[in-house]
This record gives C-alpha cells, structure tokens and sequence, in this order.
C-alpha cells in the first residue's frame, strides 16, 4: 500500500482529500516537516488561496527544498492539486511577481474573460479536452468533467507539458506533466468517479 505525504502549507482543508487518497487504497500522511518527506512513496501538493503566501509557507518550513531533493534523489512522483499545481511553475504574477518550485517551465498569469458568460473566480463543473495520453489519464475519456475554483492558470513554457486543456477564458491547461511531476487544476477530490480515477492512476506511478 503505497505511503502518500499529503503537504499541508496552511492554507487548504486536508481531510477530503486525505479521505480521497485512503478510499483509492493507499496510506496518507498530512504532514508539514520536511523530514517526513524521505520517507513517503507519493507527495500530494494541494492548496487553495494565494501563491506568495503559500511559498512563504513553504519555504518557512523547508518543505520548498525537500520536495526538490527528493525529486534529484530519487525521482518522486509529485501531484499538486489546484494552487499545489500552480506552485510547480518557476514564477506567478499574482499579487506580484512570486517564485514557484520550478518543477514544470511555465508561468502563472491570471484567467482573463474572453466571453461575456465567463466569470472569474472560474467555479463549477467543467470539462477537460485531453491533448496528450499519459498514465495520469488513463481511462478517462476527453471530454470529462471536473469540479474547479481558481483565478489563475499556469502557462506551460512547453507545448507538451500540456496533457488536457479547459474550453473556458480562451482555453487553460487543465492537465500538466513534466516526467512524473503531475498537476491537476480541477479538485480530483470534489470530482467524483472521475477524479477518483486520477487519483487512483496517479498512485500507480
């Protein structure tokens, strides 16, 4: 049974996803010490609210640098959630310029409306057209819907960062990958059959 660390950076409720994570078969872990890290088979980066405040969280407690050593040591599968996606970008422009892990090459801009029914904050059900195959999507179909809450949106510096796209605000990567460093805009905990399955395909890296 896989051992998941569950990263708690203060600002995200933890317990439905580490209920998510348990239901999918796997052991989780919410922790914010760096040294947990070493010992964890997966890491979970959820979060919600703002990027500067939680890489000061992070960087406050280590935890910025041991998800990065454990990436170098032995390649850790990784998958931010939402914000936690956010802050595998190497910078955000929210509330001014912030740097992220530097995980995935892109930067993170504010959602910018492009038809008058949008609305940002961009909140609700909506789908992802899958541009790529990868192993995080397996058995989902393009097409599928998610529940997502987010104001901002990463922007890949590579094309084939982009595993799925959302038809919304001009069109945002929903899904991205670089090697097994996974990130999901949507709440795969808050979706349902579908967002189990995520969940369950990303503990079998």
């Amino acid at each position: 049974m896989a051992n998941v660390c569950i990263v708690d950076h203060g600002l995200c409720n933890l317990d439905s996803i580490a209920r998510a994570v348990e239901e999918c078969g796997a052991t989780p872990h919410i922790t914010s010490r760096a040294e947990d890290l070493r010992r964890c088979d997966r890491l979970i980066l959820p979060g919600v609210g703002a990027f500067g405040r939680a890489m000061e969280n992070l960087r406050r407690d280590g935890l910025d640098d041991a998800i990065r050593a454990e990436r170098e040591r032995r390649r850790l599968p990784v998958l931010g959630i939402c914000l936690g996606m956010q802050l595998l970008a190497e910078a955000s422009e929210e509330g001014g310029e912030s740097r992220g892990l530097g995980l995935i090459p892109g930067r993170v801009l504010r959602l910018k409306r492009v038809a008058p029914r949008e609305r940002v904050p961009h909140v609700g059900w909506n789908e992802i057209e899958i541009v790529a195959s990868h192993p995080l999507l397996a058995g989902l179909p393009s097409g599928s819907n998610f529940y997502f809450v987010h104001s901002y949106h990463l922007s890949c510096a590579q094309k084939a960062s982009v595993l799925a796209q959302t038809p919304y605000c001009g069109r945002f990567a929903s899904v991205v990958a670089q090697d097994d460093v996974m990130g999901v805009q949507f709440h795969p905990e808050k979706s349902q059959r579908a967002g189990f399955q995520v969940l369950r395909n990303f503990l079998a890296f």
